[in-house]
């Protein structure tokens, strides 16, 4: 199910593109949510050998979104590159939460964090149901123990990137 060496905090590199943008060349609100999870469903793919559609299909059961948390900092523009960074943040027997961050494409700036808190549900009668042994050892081996997930902290979290990103730059540009 899982590749050897996983990584915890995938990136990807993506373009903005113009039919996702509004009248004043930003990335519209909407579409950031397509951008965060194309590029998670990417990230699972290639770094974990896990396609969502197949795990559905295969064990009945797959994880829905239950809220999303999301926060606007800086316009994604057209044509610009943006880098996406995805991890596991919360698991439990049958949720999950992922964080996601679009920065500039250096990695420096943060536009935009999201966090999906999931459900694990069989389909199709979308029951809440448990993720299997399996699921659980590779979701224990791709929680990232160092970002501490509370319910409540998401605004407290965007601070703390912010900050780190901000200390990352003035070193940068020693």
């Amino acid at each position: 199910m899982a590749s050897p060496s996983l990584v915890r905090t995938p990136e990807t590199i993506h373009r903005i593109l113009f039919q996702d943008c509004d009248m004043l060349g930003h990335l519209n609100n909407a579409r950031y949510l397509d951008y965060f999870l194309n590029a998670r469903e990417e990230h699972t793919i290639q770094h974990y050998a896990l396609n969502l559609g197949e795990l559905a299909r295969e064990s009945g059961a797959g994880w829905v979104i239950t809220k999303h948390h999301i926060a606007y900092l800086r316009p994604a523009n057209h044509a610009e590159l943006v880098r996406i960074r995805t991890q596991l943040i919360h698991f439990d027997n049958s949720n999950l939460v992922v964080e996601m961050q679009m920065l500039s494409e250096d990695g420096l700036r943060l536009k935009s964090v999201l966090w999906s808190e999931m459900a694990f549900v069989r389909v199709p009668q979308g029951t809440r149901t448990e993720h299997s042994d399996a699921l659980m050892d590779m979701l224990e081996k791709l929680d990232v123990e160092e970002v501490s997930y509370d319910p409540d902290g998401f605004d407290e979290r965007v601070h703390r990137l912010r900050k780190q990103l901000k200390r990352e730059r003035a070193e940068h540009e020693d």
